[in-house]
């Protein structure tokens, strides 16, 4: 599958850019011609290094916590500032926190799961809010929500990470149906476990080969199989798609 040119004169806002999932996304994206804005909250060494490895172009590496509401205003402002649009967004970014109900004590939790639903959907939910009068201005755009197989099969002492990745899908689909008469096309790609910094404790620690037989592949998905999904879906000519949340798991779990 080749994207080469697909996205000539596009800029692609990607939030957690700089590893993992959304680096491979911002390198397919770059790749296939767009211009590419790679958001960051710590690792700005690392966003550099993807920017300095991308086509030559006007991509951006700038700063922001998606989680903080003031700083996504200014996130958004920049680039429309600095590049004048924003065709597709991309929301990568998020938190994968422990707290078991029995482990964890009441100030803790509450902290964990206020730290995990403003990063992980408030954050995106108020990134979609900044970035859509400006995809109307533009006459459309897209939107990708990078979600996961746990919103649907649970996540065990990891409970705020599903129910926000259960609520970013139910944004998607609401989304959606509000934007589509204003050419704006909204999905959700589901991942299950992805070979990422995230989840390399799990992948790596001594119930790895337990986590690779979830699937019969045998395996984890690598990024930039996580990556060609997201662009296939902001692709011109894949507008009927718009509501769809796409599982790419390895069939670990299979939805009815």
């Amino acid at each position: 599958m080749t994207f080469e040119g697909t996205f000539d004169g596009t800029v692609v806002l990607v939030t957690g850019g700089s590893r993992g999932i959304g680096r491979a996304v911002v390198e397919r994206f770059a790749a296939a011609g767009a211009t590419v804005v790679v958001q960051y909250r710590t690792q700005g060494a690392a966003a550099k290094e993807v920017l300095a490895g991308l086509p030559a172009g006007d991509h951006l590496a700038l700063q922001a916590d998606v989680a903080d509401p003031d700083q996504v205003r200014t996130l958004v402002q920049d680039v429309v500032d600095r590049l004048g649009r924003i065709d597709v967004l991309v929301n990568n970014a998020g938190i994968y926190e422990r707290h078991p109900v029995l482990g964890t004590s009441y100030a803790e939790w509450q902290e964990s799961w206020r730290r995990t639903i403003e990063t992980n959907l408030v954050g995106p939910a108020n990134l979609v809010h900044e970035v859509v009068p400006h995809m109307v201005a533009a006459g459309g755009g897209r939107i990708v929500n990078v979600t996961s197989r746990g919103a649907f099969r649970g996540e065990p002492e990891h409970t705020a990470y599903g129910a926000s990745k259960a609520g970013l899908n139910s944004l998607s689909q609401s989304l959606a149906r509000e934007l589509a008469p204003h050419g704006i096309y909204v999905t959700a790609v589901a991942p299950g476990f992805v070979e990422t910094d995230m989840a390399n404790d799990y992948l790596n620690g001594p119930d790895g080969e337990a986590v690779r037989a979830q699937s019969p592949l045998l395996r984890a998905a690598t990024p930039d199989e996580i990556a060609r999904v997201v662009v296939f879906m902001a692709t011109p000519g894949a507008e009927s798609t718009t509501g769809a949340i796409v599982d790419v798991n390895g069939a670990s779990y299979l939805r009815t």
